[in-house]
C-alpha cells in the first residue's frame, strides 16, 4: 500500500519513518522503512541523481554519504523519459487490530492486507454487504522506539499468557475517556475498561508502567517484544516496560531531524553549476573512492582523469581546475570547521548545539558571498543601536534538514546508530549509507544582540530569578520523564521569546503564511563559543527561494518599524492581565512559559525549535509588578 497525498517535507517530519498517518479512505499507515524506498515502477528506471543532496558538514556529523529527497510521484513521463515514473513511499497498515461498528467484534488484520477488513460475524450473516471494520485507536509503546498492537487478549484475562483464546469485542460504556471503553470477550465473559493504559511512573529512577504491571507475573514478567511494523518485523529483542498510547497520541513519534545552514569550504569557489554536477552519482562516487584512497594527497589532474572515465566529457567542459578541486573539497569537507575540544569525540553521541551551530554563527554574522550563501551589512537604525551589535541581511541561503531516526514515549537523547537501526532492517557501510532529507532555499534577516547591554543584562538578580522559575519547571517535568537536563539562561529565554514575536509581526508585515518562517538560536555562554544571534527565514521549501520581502525588512528604517510594532504589541497581550499574571505559576506546554500565550507568543510549532516552551515577554518588555526587568523595557 502506498500514501495518498502527501507533501515530499512531511515525508521527514513529521511523517518520517515510523510515523502514523491517516489516508484519504480512512486507514492508518506507517510509512515503511527505507530498504524498500526508491523502487521504480517495471516501466519505468531510476535516475537517483534527481532526488541526491549533499551537505559536507551535516553528511560528517550523521556519518552517511548523501541525503535524499523522498520521492515524488509522477504519473507518466512528459515525453519519452520514462525514469523516475511512479515512485511511491511504502506504507504498511497500522494498526492491524479492527472493530466493527455494528456488533463491536475485534479481529487481528495483517500489515500488507490490500483491502478492507470485512466483519465475518454470524451477527452479519443475512447481510447482503458485510460491513466493513475500522481499526482501533489503540497501540502499545516503548521507550526503545518499538510500537506493537494493543494486547487486548492479555488485558482482559488479566494474564500475560491467556488460554482463553475467544472473539473480543470494544463497546461503550457511554462516558467519557478510556474508562468508558471496556473490552469484552465472548467465550469467558470477562470483561475490564481501559482505564489506566496509559499511565506510567518512575520509581527509584526506573520506568514502571500500568500495563506491563497489570500483566506480569513472578514467573513471566510481560515486557516490549521489539516489534518494528514499519520493517514488517514483528518480534525482536527489547525488554523495557510497555504502556499504551492513542495512534495520535503526541508522545507515539519524536522525530529527530538534524538541520545544517550551508557553509562553503571556500566562499565562491564553487558555482552552482559545480554543485549541480557533482548530485550525479557517477561524480560523487568517484569522488568518495579517491578521498578514501587518497585524501587531501589527490591532485586535479588524477581527479579529472578519473571523472572522465566515468563522466560525459562535455560536462566538465566549462569546470575549471580550481573549481574541480574545491567542489572535491566542499563535498567530502576537510575537518577546519569541526570544534576541537582537545578530547577523542564519542562516535555516537552527537556535539552539543553550541559546538555544531558556532561554525554557522561565524560566518553568517560576516558578508559571506556565495552562490548558496550569501549575506550583506543593511546597517542599524540609531533607535537600535544600544540593543543590537549586528544586522546581516541573508540573501541567500541553504538549509538540509535529515531525519536520522525517532524516540516515542520521550523527546529525549538518542544516539546515532541507534536512531539509524530504527530506519532500516540492515544497516549499510558508510560510504553506501544515506537518509531522507529535505532542502530549503530561501533567504532571512539575522541580529545580534549587544555584548556589553547583555551581560549587564543578565547579570541582574531578578532576571536570573525569573529565568529560574522557567528552569525549575523544566526540572520537575525532566525528573518526571527521565529526560535530560538542560542549562536555560536568560538570554536563552531572551532571545526565544524575541523571536516569536518578531515573527508575529514579519508575518502581518511581509504576508508570509504563519508556518512559512521559521528561527534558529545562536545562544551561548561559553566562553570560546560566546554566543547570542538570531536567524529569522524562510522555511518553505517548495520553490528555488523567495521575492526578497523577508531581505527588505532588513534595511534600517524598515527594521526599526518591525522592532517598535512587535515590542509595542508584547506589552499589552489579549488576554492580560490573565497571561501575565497566571504566568507566574507556569503555563504552555509542560508549564515552561511564563508570560507567553497563543495570544501574543506562540508559533506553529513548525516554526519554533522547542515546541513553543521556554518563552517570557516579561524578559522582554517587563512585567506588571517591575517594568524595568526586560532587556527592550526602555525601547521606544
Amino acid at each position: 500500500m502506498n500514501t495518498g497525498a502527501m507533501r515530499r517535507a512531511q515525508l521527514v517530519s513529521p511523517f518520517g519513518v515510523g510515523a502514523m498517518s491517516v489516508l484519504v479512505n480512512g486507514t492508518s499507515v506507517i510509512t515503511a522503512g527505507l530498504d524498500h524506498w526508491y523502487e521504480p515502477d517495471d516501466s519505468s528506471a531510476l535516475a537517483l541523481e534527481e532526488y541526491q543532496e549533499h551537505d559536507w558538514r551535516l553528511e560528517a556529523r550523521l556519518r552517511v554519504s548523501e541525503f535524499r529527497l523522498p520521492p515524488d510521484y509522477r504519473y507518466q513521463a512528459p515525453s519519452d523519459d520514462n525514469r523516475n515514473v511512479k515512485l511511491t513511499v511504502p506504507v504498511l497498515r497500522f494498526p492491524r487490530w479492527c472493530f466493527c461498528m455494528f456488533c463491536k467484534r475485534l479481529e487481528l488484520s495483517t500489515l500488507t492486507m490490500q483491502q478492507s477488513v470485512e466483519c465475518k460475524d454470524a451477527k452479519h450473516a443475512a447481510w447482503k454487504y458485510k460491513p466493513r471494520m475500522s481499526q482501533v485507536p489503540f497501540v502499545a509503546i516503548c521507550s526503545s522506539g518499538h510500537l506493537d498492537d494493543f494486547p487486548f487478549h492479555e488485558w482482559v484475562h488479566q494474564s500475560h499468557a491467556p488460554s482463553c483464546k475467544g472473539p473480543l469485542r470494544l463497546k461503550s460504556l457511554g462516558g467519557g475517556g478510556l474508562e468508558g471503553q471496556r473490552v469484552v470477550c465472548d467465550s469467558c465473559s470477562k470483561e475490564r475498561t481501559l482505564r489506566g493504559i496509559t499511565e506510567a511512573r518512575f520509581v527509584e529512577g526506573e520506568e514502571r508502567t500500568t500495563l506491563t504491571d497489570q500483566l506480569t507475573s513472578p514467573e513471566d514478567p510481560y515486557l516490549c517484544a521489539g516489534a518494528r511494523p514499519w520493517l514488517g518485523q514483528l518480534e525482536g529483542v527489547c525488554g523495557q516496560p510497555m504502556r499504551g498510547a492513542l495512534r495520535a497520541a503526541g508522545n507515539v513519534y519524536f522525530p529527530k531531524v538534524e538541520s545544517s545552514i550551508y557553509l562553503p569550504q571556500k566562499e565562491g569557489s564553487v558555482s552552482v553549476e559545480m554543485h549541480e554536477l557533482m548530485r550525479h552519482p557517477a561524480v560523487s562516487t568517484t569522488m568518495r573512492t579517491l578521498h578514501s584512497v587518497l585524501g587531501a594527497r589527490l591532485d586535479v589532474s588524477t581527479l579529472r582523469d578519473q571523472l572522465l572515465k566515468n563522466v560525459p566529457p562535455e560536462l566538465f567542459k566549462p569546470i575549471t581546475d580550481d573549481e574541480l578541486i574545491a567542489g572535491y573539497r566542499d563535498l567530502l569537507g576537510d575537518g577546519k570547521d569541526e570544534p576541537d575540544s582537545g578530547e577523542e569525540p564519542d562516535a555516537d553521541v552527537l556535539t552539543s548545539d553550541d559546538e555544531w551551530r558556532y561554525p554557522e554563527f561565524q560566518h553568517i554574522r560576516e558578508t559571506p558571498k556565495d552562490d548558496y550563501l550569501s549575506a550583506s551589512n543593511p546597517g542599524i537604525h540609531t533607535d537600535l543601536h544600544a540593543y543590537l551589535k549586528r544586522v546581516r541581511s541573508v540573501d541567500v541561503l541553504r538549509e538540509t534538514r535529515a531525519l536520522r531516526g525517532f524516540t516515542r514515549v520521550r523527546d529525549d537523547v538518542l544516539k546515532l546508530s541507534t536512531g539509524k537501526a530504527l530506519l532500516r532492517r540492515q544497516p549499510l557501510p558508510a560510504v553506501q549509507d544515506w537518509l531522507p532529507a529535505y532542502v530549503v532555499k530561501g533567504e532571512g534577516i539575522y541580529f545580534e544582540l549587544d555584548s556589553n547591554r547583555l551581560a549587564a543584562w543578565e547579570a541582574r538578580a531578578e532576571v536570573q530569578a525569573r529565568a529560574q522559575k522557567i528552569a525549575d519547571h523544566y526540572d520537575q517535568i525532566a525528573a518526571q520523564r527521565g529526560l535530560q537536563d538542560r542549562a536555560l539562561t536568560p538570554r536563552f529565554v531572551l532571545l526565544h521569546t524575541l523571536a516569536h514575536l518578531l515573527i508575529n509581526e514579519l508575518v502581518f508585515v511581509c504576508g508570509y503564511s504563519s508556518a512559512s518562517l521559521r528561527e534558529r538560536l545562536y545562544v551561548s555562554s561559553s566562553g570560546e563559543r560566546e554566543m547570542a544571534g538570531l536567524l529569522i527565514y524562510t522555511a518553505a521549501g517548495d520553490s528555488e527561494g523567495t521575492m526578497g520581502g523577508l531581505v527588505r525588512m532588513a534595511r534600517p528604517d524598515n527594521l526599526r518599524s518591525v522592532f517598535a510594532s512587535a515590542i509595542s504589541n508584547a506589552r499589552w497581550c489579549s488576554t492580560d492581565p490573565v497571561c501575565m499574571d497566571s504566568g507566574e505559576k507556569g503555563q504552555g506546554p509542560d508549564s515552561c512559559n511564563l508570560a507567553a500565550c497563543h495570544g501574543c507568543g506562540l508559533l506553529p510549532e513548525t516554526s519554533c525549535e522547542e515546541f513553543n516552551r521556554f518563552l517570557d515577554r516579561g524578559l522582554v518588555i517587563g512585567t506588571f509588578d517591575d517594568p524595568a526587568l526586560g532587556y527592550f523595557s526602555n525601547y521606544l
